[in-house]
């Protein structure tokens, strides 16, 4: 396997100065009962367009996490390091925002009560904490919920545009087997929702040859790609993407590949054995595939056997690794790849 590498990309998106506080004010804090609500509407517009997560633990301060750090909000939107000062989650708290977030029917949320999240109208995804009740050795669902971790869903339309042309398989008139990486919360699943979308509606950014957009096929296991509620996504992937919501990787794609003749797959956070096996057969298809994976350079993810094999069978032909949250990113192209499918592995 060779590495060439093609080019890093400035990535900075400008977004409107009011988006993230606007986005802050019309889907999270509704989401909040009145002793968080009072505290999280007071904090600086500063904190509230680089919120990240808002963390709510049962008699332990509010906690917000933006642009990287963390602090503790006061009753009145204060925010340092020092507890003392804090809003301190009462249960009441808890019991309200639970009550909020199920829409006062526990019972309708039992399969998100399984699997230990919630995505909320925007695209928010609810982590939950608490006691588990088990049923024949699996996790049923988690009662005495005592903790939430409310993490901040941002669209960033335009993000993948300028990465979109390094990944192009001008032979294959589609894109290349990508696989894009970063550490956790540095823009992986923000970019391949927008390379999605790129696709979806066919926003090529070269003329002629490619005809309109493709077939995109998600499987979003953990409902962050596409933040569907009761089915139906939340974000703009395009009019031609179908979504798998809520389901297992690996079963996800064998399901599209038979039902939903998917041209482009997407999925996120491959991994383990059964992923790889998953891939191979898309590949085998004629399907290309978009995925993304945790790690801070190529090295990193290549100390991964599943993603090792992957790599150097041939699988994938381009690395989108993000750096600084996104702002930047290195395209390398793999060559020497041995691995061919129909439809497939053009040369670089």
């Amino acid at each position: 396997m060779r590495v060439k590498h093609i080019d890093v990309i400035d990535n900075k998106i400008v977004q409107p100065p009011d988006a993230p506080q606007k986005l802050f004010a019309e889907s999270v804090l509704p989401l909040l009962p009145p002793g968080l609500y009072q505290a999280a509407a007071a904090l600086p517009g500063s904190v509230q367009a680089r919120i990240e997560e808002i963390r709510v633990r049962e008699g332990r301060p509010l906690e917000v996490i933006y642009g990287g750090q963390y602090g503790f909000v006061g009753p009145d939107g204060s925010i340092g390091r020092e507890t003392s000062g804090a809003h301190t989650v009462s249960r009441e708290d808890c019991a309200q925002l639970l009550e909020r977030l199920t829409r006062h029917s526990l019972y309708s949320f039992e399969e998100e009560l399984k699997r230990g999240f919630i995505t909320v109208e925007g695209g928010h995804r609810v982590g939950l904490a608490g006691r588990t009740v088990l049923e024949d050795g699996r996790v049923r669902m988690i009662r005495d919920v005592s903790g939430f971790n409310i993490r901040i869903a941002r669209e960033v339309p335009g993000c993948g545009r300028a990465v979109l042309p390094s990944i192009l398989d001008a032979a294959g008139r589609s894109v290349h087997h990508t696989l894009v990486i970063s550490p956790p919360g540095h823009g992986k699943t923000t970019m391949i929702r927008d390379l999605a979308r790129l696709i979806s509606e066919g926003e090529w950014p070269v003329s002629g040859g490619y005809g309109g957009g493709r077939k995109v096929g998600i499987v979003d296991e953990r409902s962050e790609i596409a933040a569907c509620v009761r089915g139906v996504p939340r974000f703009r992937l395009g009019p031609r993407t179908d979504v798998l919501d809520g389901c297992p990787k690996a079963e996800g794609m064998m399901m599209l590949i038979r039902s939903m003749s998917p041209e482009v797959l997407v999925v996120d956070e491959i991994g383990r054995p059964e992923d790889a096996l998953a891939v191979h057969e898309a590949i085998h298809a004629g399907i290309r595939i978009i995925a993304t994976a945790h790690g801070a350079s190529r090295e990193d993810v290549l100390s991964r056997p599943v993603l090792r094999e992957l790599t150097a069978s041939g699988v994938f032909r381009r690395l989108v690794i993000l750096q600084g949250r996104g702002a930047s990113v290195r395209v390398e192209s793999l060559t020497g790849a041995r691995h061919s499918a129909e439809g497939g592995m053009a040369g670089c």
